[in-house]
């Protein structure tokens, strides 16, 4: 990869990812593909001190999305009412955030990159505006610690990539990064105070660790709230005016995920995965609400687990958090394994809508549905 890469069409990016990687568009000759790699092994490099460092402009790509003037795309890029469809564009942007990726760990002697990279989890994204128009063109531009359009500010998205050997069985080195200048040097640093953030969310999950002080006053606040004072009984539950259970405030989908959205590893596209997840998302926030609602932000997505082939992929969503026309849907993606009837997370990820109007208060009526009502309260 050469500094000063040409404006790359939204539709060729996978083929230049096929490209870099040696993988083919042909099922039949994907397995023979992925078998080659498997002697690029070798060229792995032992320490990353072997790694030549890297300066962020050596994996700079711009993408160009012409809904503006190619007519014929903007079909696939439409909702019902003449806007972007938001689901789109998470899967441009997480295919650039791996052609980045793959740029920056590029092998020039070997004329493609001897990893395996995928999508280990989105930092965040923070809409600039909330509702996308297809009357013009889009440019995505980025470099391994950021991705944006420049044209009009539109989102601001933060990826976060790991590589692993030819085989995706172990993790590999990466060249270093080199920061030049103030600005580069301000990119590097807010990467790292990311990694510490995400560190400390781990380790305080309410899956791992015990509510806060803070925390259990919210859980029973919300408890006493609801708590039928004529019988004063911990089971009779009144829910408050102008308010809705958690629990009724669910939507669920089913995918049969198909060669068609594979990955030039084999899995299912992690922006397959992100539309899907975002689309159940806004149609319950647009049926909680009862208008069409606009995308505020995405929360972080952690991509616990990869997603087969032939996978039965089931998403569940909820509206965990409510606050004047703001609502926050969390959907659950998990695989269903029919033989073994077992059933196992591959993402959570939090949707932050705004609606037109004042929606109802979201009330839970479960100790698992107070805990994800608290969490969500400090997103």
């Amino acid at each position: 990869m050469v500094e000063g890469n040409p404006l790359l069409h939204v539709s060729n990016v996978r083929n230049k990812l096929r490209e870099i990687v040696g993988a083919s568009t042909n099922w039949s000759d994907h397995q023979q593909a992925m078998a080659e790699r498997v002697s690029l092994s070798s060229m792995l490099a032992k320490s990353q001190n072997d790694l030549p460092a890297k300066r962020m402009k050596d994996s700079y790509q711009e993408v160009h999305l012409p809904l503006g003037s190619e007519p014929q795309l903007r079909e696939k890029y439409l909702t019902f009412h003449n806007t972007v469809r938001f689901g789109r564009i998470l899967e441009d942007l997480d295919s650039l955030a791996v052609l980045i990726s793959y740029s920056h760990t590029y092998n020039e002697a070997l004329k493609r990159s001897p990893l395996s990279i995928v999508t280990a989890l989105v930092d965040k994204i923070d809409m600039r505006q909330h509702i996308i128009y297809p009357d013009c063109d889009i440019k995505f531009t980025g470099h391994v610690t950021w991705v944006d359009t420049p044209y009009a500010p539109v989102l601001d998205a933060t990826f976060v990539m790991v590589a692993r050997d030819p085989e995706n069985k172990r993790a590999a080195f990466v060249n270093p990064l080199k920061p030049e200048g103030p600005e580069d040097e301000k990119l590097f640093q807010e990467g790292e105070a990311n990694k510490s953030r995400r560190v400390d969310l781990s380790t305080a999950s309410l899956l791992k660790v015990a509510p806060t002080d803070e925390e259990r006053k919210i859980v029973h606040s919300l408890f006493l709230n609801t708590l039928d004072t004529k019988t004063v009984s911990f089971r009779s539950r009144v829910l408050p005016p102008n308010s809705v259970w958690m629990e009724d405030a669910k939507l669920k989908g089913l995918e049969i995920c198909h060669p068609q959205e594979r990955n030039i590893f084999n899995r299912i596209f992690g922006g397959f995965l992100m539309r899907k997840a975002y689309e159940l998302g806004w149609a319950n926030a647009c049926s909680y609400g009862g208008c069409r609602p606009s995308l505020v932000a995405v929360d972080d997505i952690l991509f616990q687990k990869p997603v087969e082939i032939g996978s039965l992929l089931l998403l569940s969503s909820q509206v965990c958090y409510t606050q004047g026309k703001h609502i926050q849907v969390r959907v659950h993606s998990e695989v269903f394994d029919p033989l073994t009837r077992q059933h196992n997370t591959t993402n959570v990820f939090h949707f932050t809508f705004v609606s037109d109007r004042d929606v109802p208060n979201i009330i839970p009526n479960t100790y698992g549905g107070e805990l994800i009502h608290s969490y969500c309260t400090g997103l």
